[in-house]
């Protein structure tokens, strides 16, 4: 995982008092790392990072509504939320499900660029391109069309690997990602025609009706919590018999929630639900695992669906 964010509070006391805050949060003396904490934010109230890190240890604490109250002042510290801190008042229930703060992706993946790819496919058994590989080829056969495609764009690009993962089935790939890091990391594999810095969203809504045959979406769906307007977009990018294939994790229950790793689950009801509000067929849709948390695998599925 990435390095964790920290922002200054502009005071050296306060930043040393978080510094042995983090020390002891980490040898586990979750009381002393609070107490340390509480001195930070008293010598500095708008120090998100410390207001951050107690909310966390708050929450370890099962102190909920304390959590909140630490939470909620690291989400007012920093307009921005590059912490996330309103993705854990979703989780807590103290704020209703909405879209994830771009500043907060954009931080996460700039600070995971340079190791993302042994992190993900080496820690976390990373197989979500080679599963949509398979899903795309078995959707193409059941139509009776060969597997390749003159445009692809992949959305949440990353370094490449879905690229590379297709790179014999397209004649020309664009690349979308929020973290210009990572879209440095995809440039070095040289798969793309274009590459471009936006959300998914945005980068769709730059693109001409009837421009691709295929849209991919490998482990970035987990951050987009309704899906409907990418995959509308998705459907008016898309020429007719066009793919878009993606994976999500799902949640134990029905609807969208925010799971422990701060990501978005979809239920398997409400996908097919975003995919017909969006006017796309389903083509394959199997509960497939695309990578693993703790040793074992994330309950997913891969999903394929056509524009008719």
């Amino acid at each position: 995982m990435p390095a964790r964010l920290f922002l200054t509070s502009g005071d050296l006391v306060a930043d040393r008092r978080y510094e042995f805050a983090r020390d002891l949060q980490l040898k586990g003396d979750l009381a002393a790392a609070a107490d340390l904490l509480r001195q930070a934010t008293d010598l500095a109230p708008g120090f998100a990072s410390a207001w951050f890190t107690l909310g966390e240890i708050r929450d370890e604490l099962g102190e909920r509504n304390a959590a909140i109250a630490a939470f909620e002042k690291a989400r007012d510290a920093d307009p921005q939320d590059r912490h996330g801190a309103s993705l854990w008042l979703m989780r807590l229930g103290a704020q209703e499900l909405s879209a994830m703060p771009q500043a907060y992706v954009r931080t996460l993946f700039d600070q995971y660029a340079p190791k993302f790819e042994s992190a993900l496919v080496d820690d976390l058994g990373y197989r979500g391109p080679a599963l949509l590989f398979k899903a795309v080829l078995a959707a193409r056969r059941a139509v009776r069309k060969p597997a390749f495609f003159k445009c692809a764009i992949d959305l949440g690009c990353g370094t490449g690997l879905a690229a590379s993962a297709f790179a014999r089935e397209v004649d020309r790939f664009i690349g979308i990602d929020l973290s210009p890091r990572m879209i440095e990391k995809a440039r070095l594999c040289a798969l793309y025609a274009e590459l471009e810095v936006a959300d998914m969203l945005q980068g769709l809504r730059g693109k001409a009706d009837a421009s691709a045959d295929l849209i991919l979406a490998a482990d970035a769906m987990v951050y987009v919590a309704d899906l409907i307007p990418v995959l509308s977009e998705a459907r008016r990018v898309l020429v007719a018999g066009g793919l878009v294939a993606f994976t999500v994790e799902t949640p134990g229950g029905e609807g969208v929630i925010i799971g422990e790793g701060l990501r978005y689950a979809h239920a398997a009801p409400y996908v097919r639900g975003a995919l017909k509000s969006a006017g796309l067929s389903l083509s394959q849709f199997e509960d497939l695992s695309a990578r693993n948390e703790d040793n074992s695998p994330v309950p997913g599925l891969v999903v394929v669906a056509a524009r008719s």
